[in-house]
């Protein structure tokens, strides 16, 4: 997809969009906040055309980080957090490898042997993940459920062991902080699809400032133009 095409029909410059989706998935502001801060900095956008923004760009800048993102360990740390969805809580997959690197996340309306099964096969075919040598999950019972059946398929291999241990898996649990701290001013999604497609901006910002991308380090400050042109430019 070309720039042209990209962001063709929308009433402002590219660079403004790419500013206000990046602030958005990148710290715990509310569409009302930025709406106040492209105020004072004499542009006048309305939250609500900022939310259109993001569900169209989210998962845009998602897709185009993916085939940058280094290889990661076969050490694998899996768990679920909370998310609100509609007033209902809804469970957001996650997994990193040992060194706190995100190899992918899935949000899910169940939280059961099919779904953990469903995840571990988005996590396999990513293109910066390898196959587990062993797997680190929390005592939710559905996981082993989930690895006999990806072993019975021989989708996983035979040998990859699964550790359930509360102590190791604080590694993911620390990370989920990150994502809790920025959804929390969003006070819940409107919808499913809505929370599926902010997070997926939400979780390749967070790739991008562990330094997963490649070219970026962790704690590099790139400006804007550099961002559009790797990410939202082919």
């Amino acid at each position: 997809m070309a720039s042209q095409s990209l962001f063709k029909w929308r009433h402002f410059l590219p660079e403004i969009i790419v500013l206000n989706v990046r602030w958005y998935c990148r710290y715990p502001l509310s569409y009302r906040d930025l709406e106040e801060m492209m105020a004072e900095r004499g542009v006048e956008v309305d939250h609500s055309t900022i939310h259109r923004w993001v569900l169209s760009y989210a998962p845009e800048l998602d897709k185009r980080v993916r085939p940058h993102l280094n290889l990661k360990n076969d050490s694998w740390r899996v768990d679920e957090t909370y998310i609100e969805v509609k007033g209902e809580w809804k469970y957001l997959y996650r997994a990193v490898d040992s060194m706190g690197n995100t190899l992918n996340f899935m949000l899910s309306a169940s939280r059961d042997g099919k779904a953990a099964a469903r995840f571990f096969h988005n996590v396999l075919k990513a293109t910066h993940t390898q196959t587990p040598r062993v797997i680190t999950v929390d005592k939710n019972a559905a996981y082993p459920v989930a690895i006999e059946a990806l072993k019975a398929d021989e989708t996983l291999a035979a040998q990859t062991e699964l550790r359930q241990s509360k102590y190791l898996n604080n590694v993911i649990e620390q990370d989920h902080r990150n994502t809790k701290r920025l959804t929390k001013p969003m006070m819940g999604f409107g919808s499913f699809n809505t929370a599926r497609r902010t997070l997926r901006g939400i979780e390749a910002m967070s790739m991008i400032r562990k330094g997963q991308v490649k070219g970026i380090s962790q704690g590099d400050r790139f400006c804007r133009q550099n961002f559009r042109k790797h990410y939202l430019q082919c």
